[in-house]
């Protein structure tokens, strides 16, 4: 199930890359919230596989770079998948000291977080008259996307 959750986290995330892509009004906080969930991706995938990621987590991304960015970060995912053990504990640091979870509760925690900022997002999007996409789960399984 998890692998369909990041599935499902990759479809709805290229959803709203074709929106950066598309459109010329993006408010600057949707971009900096899009590119905080993308290197939140790209840090919990490289924590689990125990290398030093790239980008800082509130680092700002230009929208011309999110598709790529967010390939990378779903083939390191699919690593993860291929090669970590979903029970497998992983020790990592933070601003706030040093933590153990383990593998399947950090992939579900990447799922949920990117969705709660979608959400941020869509909101952005109305409030800028550009009308989100559709990215509820039952919705795009529904629709044989997932």
């Amino acid at each position: 199930m998890l692998r369909e959750i990041l599935h499902y986290t990759q479809v709805a995330d290229k959803k709203l890359i074709g929106i950066f892509q598309s459109e010329q009004d993006i408010s600057l906080k949707a971009i900096a919230l899009f590119s905080h969930v993308l290197n939140a991706q790209h840090i919990w995938a490289n924590r689990i596989l125990n290398q030093k990621p790239k980008f800082g987590v509130w680092d700002e991304i230009e929208a011309s770079l999110f598709a790529k960015i967010s390939e990378e970060n779903f083939k390191l995912f699919e690593t993860i998948f291929d090669t970590v053990p979903l029970d497998e504990e992983i020790t990592y640091r933070n601003s706030r000291g040093e933590f153990t979870n383990l593998v399947q509760d950090i992939l579900f925690h990447v799922a949920n977080h990117s969705t709660y900022h979608r959400a941020q997002i869509a909101t952005l999007f109305k409030g800028s008259g550009i009308y989100p996409p559709v990215t509820d789960y039952i919705m795009l399984k529904r629709e044989h996307q997932l």
